[in-house]
């Protein structure tokens, strides 16, 4: 594979998991924590320290195990630039797209908060299925739709949850 497609490859899947993990992640726990009842300023604080820990988190991730495959097929022992690009490229796709899902709980009201951040959120994951898709040259509907049900079943886990812990 051409030294530039392996990079744009690279940093695209970064890209892509960074945002796909995120909003899954990020919807799902701010679901389950809004179903269990806490107060709003709860919710942000928990979401903004799950933001920051897993941003860190998956930019480490990913920096450590490109640089094993690097140093594996390579035998460099050094750092290369690809392997810390792709682990920003982590870092910042999780950071921002980890406050879409709460952006509703600092600008709306309670009543209508937990619907918008859910639905938000699942568009978000619907238009990286559409651009993944696209960028690799694949079924649309197919990568959308995918996007769109792994972000279900992350909101209903999160809610299902919420609700159990919350009744003990």
């Amino acid at each position: 594979m051409q030294e530039s497609k392996k990079n744009f490859v690279l940093y695209m899947r970064n890209f892509i998991f960074g945002v796909e993990d995120s909003l899954v992640s990020t919807v799902g726990l701010v679901s389950g924590i809004a179903a269990a009842g806490v107060s709003h300023s709860t919710i942000v604080l928990t979401g903004i320290v799950l933001i920051f820990v897993e941003a860190f988190s998956m930019a480490v991730g990913s920096f450590l195990s490109e640089h094993s495959i690097e140093d594996y097929v390579n035998n460099i022992g050094s750092y290369s630039r690809h392997s810390i690009i792709g682990g920003l490229i982590m870092f910042f796709s999780y950071f921002v797209s980890g406050f879409i899902p709460l952006f509703s709980y600092v600008f709306v009201g309670d009543e209508y908060s937990f619907r918008i951040s859910i639905i938000a959120s699942l568009v978000a994951l619907f238009v990286l299925g559409v651009i993944s898709a696209r960028l690799f040259k694949t079924s649309v509907w197919h990568h959308s739709l995918e996007m769109l049900l792994i972000g279900g079943v992350a909101v209903g886990i999160g809610i299902t949850v919420g609700k159990i812990v919350n009744n003990f």
